[in-house]
């Protein structure tokens, strides 16, 4: 038994809006096969897709707060030129500049259309073969504690581990990276961006739900009621969901 990061979760007061904003800024197309619309590579829909993370926005009621996310994208490039053009681009699309105290950094720091960080990276051999997403990022106290819950947790591999950062891929070698920061900020509110995981034809949501429990998650209740997926926090108190496999 085990999991597999499908989609990046992202909450919207305007589900269509955002989900067009990371279309077009991915290259990517947008769907809408129900009430939240899905961003992923074009040419049709294929759920989930074999290797890269796809973006999921969801309709919720209530407008983000003022707080840093502690999720958040890094997209890739590979110029300075198309560094440049790519935060031009995104900029014209409705992304506004974002300080969260990197001050000079080889980065440049956005917010999408409802206020959710992301960096447009500078060019990066290590993110060549990504896709347009470089990393999905984790702000976090203690990476070595991650790495021993998402190690566990997921399939992908575990490329670095260190007191200041913890580095997960798809054992497949492609797709983004999973990167959890240390950081000094304590987490204050919910998180509008987190990680949805997948298991395996044959395998049970909540089968995995339990081991993930023995792993050191603990059940999280956003009055959900009865769906086919299964909230649950990291030792650290980050959001993510286990979706059913079908």
């Amino acid at each position: 038994m085990t999991l597999r990061p499908v989609m990046v979760n992202i909450k919207a007061l305007d589900p269509s809006a955002v989900g067009r904003f990371w279309a077009e800024a991915l290259g990517w197309s947008a769907y809408s096969p129900g009430a939240t619309t899905y961003v992923g590579p074009a040419g049709g829909l294929v759920w989930p897709d074999p290797v890269f993370v796809g973006i999921d926005v969801v309709p919720v009621p209530e407008p983000g707060t003022s707080a840093k996310n502690r999720v958040h994208l890094d997209l890739a490039t590979t110029s300075a030129t198309h560094q440049a053009e790519l935060v031009a681009r995104l900029k014209a699309l409705g992304a506004t500049p974002a300080d969260v105290g990197q001050g000079e950094a080889p980065w440049t720091v956005l917010a999408d259309p409802e206020g959710n960080e992301f960096c447009v990276l500078e060019p990066r051999e290590v993110y060549q073969d990504t896709g347009p997403i470089a990393a999905v990022v984790v702000d976090c106290a203690d990476p070595r504690a991650m790495a021993r819950f998402w190690d566990e947790a997921i399939d992908w591999t575990l490329h670095e581990v260190s007191d200041d950062r913890t580095v997960l891929r798809s054992s497949k070698g492609t797709g983004p990276y999973l990167r959890f920061l240390r950081t000094p900020d304590a987490k204050s509110v919910p998180d509008r961006v987190h990680l949805d995981l997948l298991p395996y034809p044959g395998d049970d949501r909540a089968a995995e739900a339990t081991r993930l429990r023995t792993l050191g998650a603990t059940d999280l209740d956003l009055g959900q009621g009865d769906v086919p997926w299964t909230c649950l926090t990291d030792p650290e108190g980050h959001e993510f969901c286990v979706l059913s496999p079908s």
